[in-house]
């Protein structure tokens, strides 16, 4: 498919040269100005872009500044083409996104090769960010199989708690999404990618991988003792994927993974475990977990009960705001419990 070379000059007799030097190889669409060539960008998308430094009402730099801030024109390739022979003014180009300066009058020559040397190596750069795109999307889908995987094998051990990894990483999505959308906590979110975040969400209670059946699946309450070992899942959870982590390069889903097991049973007051954090001193994740976890644990059928309506369930936790739970969050929470309801109703 022809290439389109957008040429923007004041000039009428520069813009005639370029286009007759071009138009055997290119589509050619040449424009006397910046605001007509703003208005031609609406309609479609140039492969490359030669524009004059000297216009009237916008100039060249003024016009690439736009270009560049605008996510839909910002890889677009600009070639300046100016009579103005400065080697300070061609510095500033460059700085501002420009890939190339040719002065006039030009060589034909010079002229087309350096446009085809841009335009190859403007589809190289995206062929090459395909193939890594691509190369990304194959590593999500092969650590999504993994976690899928690692959850489900530790809740085949825990009998009642079927569905229960699906179903708080889905709380975690609507409320994080929710506490995003409002404000709340946003510094902390702003730096996640949300469906990293997520993901790692379900690797909460890999811990109890390590705690003995007898203990995971007895139908009636835990002896103190046995609450002591259930409490390890944290820790176990924490020190699993440690591991895992120490033998890979910066896997930001693993840190999240890591801080969702080792959390999520802390409590705003400072009386929750492993490590009785309190307040902000909890991460974020534990934070977010402990509406997930607690919320399924009271709507769920358990051995040792039976599980109670959604409406019930948000206003037992509500009734802990500041104590077991963020109140901050426990704001945004209450705002989305109809989600959680309706989420809670569905298919696992």
């Amino acid at each position: 498919m022809q290439k389109t070379v957008l040429v923007v000059d004041d000039s009428i007799m520069s813009l005639t040269l370029v286009k007759n030097v071009l138009k055997k190889q290119y589509r050619v669409i040449a424009l006397p100005s910046a605001a007509q060539m703003f208005e031609v960008l609406k309609m479609l998308k140039p492969d490359l872009i030669l524009l004059d430094v000297e216009m009237p009402e916008m100039n060249g730099f003024e016009a690439i500044q736009v270009l560049k801030s605008d996510g839909l024109y910002a890889q677009i390739p600009i070639i300046f083409l100016t009579g103005m022979a400065d080697v300070s003014g061609e510095a500033h180009g460059i700085e501002l996104g420009a890939v190339d300066f040719i002065l006039k009058p030009f060589s034909e020559k010079v002229l087309i090769n350096r446009i085809k040397t841009h335009l190859d190596i403007d589809g190289l750069i995206r062929e090459r960010t395909a193939q890594l795109r691509q190369k990304t999307a194959q590593l999500q889908n092969l650590q999504n199989a993994t976690i899928f995987g690692f959850a489900d094998l530790v809740e085949s051990r825990d009998k009642g708690t079927g569905g229960h990894v699906e179903r708080t990483a889905s709380y975690v999505r609507i409320l994080a999404e929710a506490m995003a959308a409002r404000g709340v906590y946003a510094d902390e979110l702003a730096e996640l990618d949300m469906d990293l975040f997520v993901s790692s969400a379900r690797l909460h209670d890999v811990g109890k991988i390590a705690i003995s059946d007898v203990i995971l699946n007895k139908p009636a309450k835990l002896t103190s003792e046995e609450f002591e070992i259930i409490k390890t899942h944290t820790t176990e959870g924490e020190r699993a994927i440690e591991k895992i982590a120490s033998r890979m390069d910066d896997m930001e889903f693993l840190r999240n993974a890591e801080l969702f097991a080792g959390s999520h049973h802390e409590r705003w007051d400072g009386n929750g475990y492993p490590r009785g954090l309190e307040k902000t001193d909890i991460p974020i994740q534990g934070r977010i977990m402990a509406f997930a976890d607690v919320y399924d644990a009271l709507v769920s059928d358990r051995p040792y009960k039976k599980a109670i309506p959604a409406d019930d369930a948000a206003d037992i936790i509500m009734e802990s705001a500041g104590t077991q739970f963020d109140p901050l969050i426990s704001e945004v929470f209450y705002s989305v419990r109809e989600a959680f309801k309706r989420r809670a109703a569905a298919p696992a």
